[in-house]
């Protein structure tokens, strides 16, 4: 029965709240003492907030996820798990997470805050809004890199800033047009925007959005121009990811990165190339 509340909580998606830790990994400041315990509170009331996101979305989606070949087999959608149990866990999980920031920082229990509504606002109805959907999902992203350059007090480059921007926008743009094409003409009845994407729509926006993430980031790179070498990898690593999706192999990030190994040993080595660049 554990092994259903854990699944509710998906710990898989835990690794989007390591972007608390991006400003101070590229600021060289990862291995100074301290750093990774200071961070690790952080870590987690975003770990708490973010599941509680999760399970309050699957609650609200259930209807549909019956639909669904995997989401189906979710605690929630079959049953597995009652709905009062499922609301429950999701209110303590928001309010534990709260209390924690609390007891961190006032601007990071604003930030965490600020994170909660959208998260809330999109599982009820910005979800269903097209265009509008992709911008949420990317401004948890970008809460996240704030949340961490507050906590680490390191400033945030506009470039890695539109970055991260961009890279959320081309991520969630290919986890949504993976749906449309596993889910066909049942795909509007999943995913209500889905239903309002025109034909070609979210092709366009993936090839758009990717190329200007490789660009943002090659200017990011410039300021350290040791980065400049892991261009290259960054290229790979959208090329790859587009692949995937077209090759209609799931384009869930989280999913794709653990997966896929060649993604997964492409974000190896720009963390060692990061490391080698910054740290040697």
């Amino acid at each position: 029965m554990i092994s259903h509340y854990l699944t509710m909580l998906r710990p898989t998606q835990w690794l989007k709240n390591l972007m608390l830790f991006f400003p101070p990994f590229l600021a060289g400041q990862m291995l100074l003492p301290g750093v990774i315990l200071r961070g690790m509170m952080p870590f987690s009331a975003f770990c708490l907030v973010s599941s509680a996101g999760y399970i309050l979305n699957d609650l609200l989606d259930r209807h549909r996820d019956v639909h669904h070949p995997q989401k189906r087999l979710r605690p929630i959608p079959s049953g597995v798990v009652s709905l009062s149990e499922a609301g429950v866990l999701s209110v303590l999980l928001l309010i534990c997470g709260l209390v924690l920031a609390s007891l961190i920082s006032p601007r990071l229990l604003l930030l965490l805050a600020g994170y909660a509504a959208i998260s809330t606002s999109y599982s009820v109805l910005l979800k269903t809004l097209p265009v509008v959907d992709l911008f949420c999902i990317s401004a948890g992203f970008l809460i996240r890199l704030q949340a961490g350059g507050e906590l680490f007090r390191v400033p945030i480059s506009p470039w890695l800033f539109l970055t991260v921007f961009l890279l959320a926008i081309f991520l969630s743009t290919g986890k949504r047009l993976s749906e449309s094409r596993s889910l066909g003409n049942m795909a509007g009845e999943h995913r209500a925007s889905l239903a309002h994407y025109p034909p070609g729509f979210l092709d366009g926006t993936l090839y758009m959005t990717g190329g200007a993430v490789l660009l943002t980031y090659a200017m990011y790179t410039l300021n350290r121009q040791t980065l400049i070498y892991s261009v290259p990898l960054c290229l790979f690593g959208l090329l790859r990811y587009i692949f995937r999706v077209s090759s209609g192999k799931g384009g869930d990030p989280t999913e794709s990165l653990l997966k896929d190994w060649l993604l997964f040993v492409v974000g190896l080595l720009w963390v060692l190339m990061v490391v080698w660049s910054i740290y040697r």
